[in-house]
């Protein structure tokens, strides 16, 4: 298994509730766990997200751990289609941040085009879920 550069870590209360949502729910695989320290690691596509419940492992504490976590903070993930996972949010009674939408983002003079939305995982980070729409000229 190829690593990438970047993988977040995240602090988590429940990992068995996390790990419900981002491998039930949303679809990610778990390629390896640590269940004695609620440690779990995790893959959608190419993306790659650590797990980590607080207090069980080791945990990296700079302050009070208080809902929502990792304010200020959103994790774009690109998949293949994002209306598989919006299906099975709402089966799950789950709501959503920001409805599906296309959006288009500046970058010189071109737009690049995503089908996104956005949803808050159980411990209230922020995940932004999107399929590339490709890209046009302004």
């Amino acid at each position: 298994m190829k690593f990438n550069e970047l993988i977040p870590e995240l602090a988590v209360f429940n990992i068995e509730k996390s790990l419900s949502f981002y491998v039930r729910v949303i679809g990610f695989s778990i390629k390896y766990e640590r269940k004695d320290e609620g440690f779990a690691f995790i893959q959608l596509g190419r993306s790659q997200i650590m797990l980590d419940e607080i207090e069980k492992g080791r945990t990296w504490k700079t302050g009070e751990f208080t809902k929502p976590l990792g304010i200020g903070i959103n994790l774009q993930i690109e998949v293949n289609d994002i209306s598989s996972i919006v299906k099975r949010l709402d089966e799950g009674k789950i709501k959503l941040f920001i409805n599906p939408e296309e959006k288009w983002y500046k970058r010189g003079k071109i737009e690049l085009g995503n089908k996104q939305f956005l949803v808050q995982d159980p411990d209230g980070y922020l995940l932004r879920f999107f399929e590339d729409m490709g890209e046009r000229k302004i």
